[in-house]
């Protein structure tokens, strides 16, 4: 087993996939299109829960 600490913290990779998730979404504010928004959120979720090293199903 290995003895290094990880490089990343898990909890903190979700942190910033809300935030990205929120801060792509908000460019959508005001304009009445809620499939825009929430197609900007999950399209920033998935571009970093990519980077994510992780296993499972969400």
């Amino acid at each position: 087993m290995s003895q290094q600490a990880p490089d990343r913290n898990l909890a903190m990779e979700l942190v910033r996939t809300t935030e990205a998730a929120a801060l792509a979404a908000s460019d959508w504010v005001g304009r009445g299109d809620k499939e825009g928004a929430d197609g900007a959120a999950v399209d920033a979720m998935r571009l970093i829960m990519g980077t994510v090293q992780m296993t499972g199903t969400v």
